[in-house]
């Protein structure tokens, strides 16, 4: 079986498992980073999103073999207090209703505003059309995401 060493959240882990693996279920089986969520497992939902060298991406659609010297962050690396910008905004508009696709959501903020600080309504939409809510938290979401480009 081979053996992975990832640059997760600004640590290097060892992983082995099969080459196909979906890092989803290294983050969570594996290494216990379980604030990435399992949605779907076909990249439809946005549930396990990450930010992969910034840009964000979802984890049960990457092998572990792709990761290479990628840099991960997760939902707990994003942080080590909660006050990521977008983070705060999530708690200020009060987003969470039960809360399973929250950390899908912000990583897909997060990588949005890594890639442009101020993104167009219209570019937001587009940017999380994948990610979706069965709360229906969506404009709650969108008040924080404006929120969050305000600061």
């Amino acid at each position: 079986m081979p053996s992975y060493n990832l640059n997760i959240n600004n640590k290097t882990y060892k992983a082995d498992v099969d080459a196909d693996t979906p890092l989803l279920w290294v983050l969570r089986d594996i290494l216990d980073l379980t604030g990435t969520k399992f949605g779907c497992g076909v990249g439809s939902c946005g549930a396990c999103t990450i930010l992969f060298n910034g840009k964000s991406v979802r984890s049960c659609q990457l092998q572990v073999q792709a990761v290479g010297e990628a840099k991960i962050t997760t939902i707990e690396g994003l942080s080590e207090d909660g006050s990521h910008p977008v983070q705060k905004a999530w708690e200020k508009a009060g987003v969470p209703q039960c809360g399973y696709c929250q950390s899908g959501q912000i990583m897909t903020v997060a990588g949005l505003l890594n890639t442009n600080k101020h993104p167009t309504e219209e570019q937001i939409s587009t940017a999380m059309a994948g990610n979706l809510c069965r709360c229906g938290t969506y404009h709650r979401i969108k008040e924080a995401i404006l929120e969050a480009i305000a600061k």
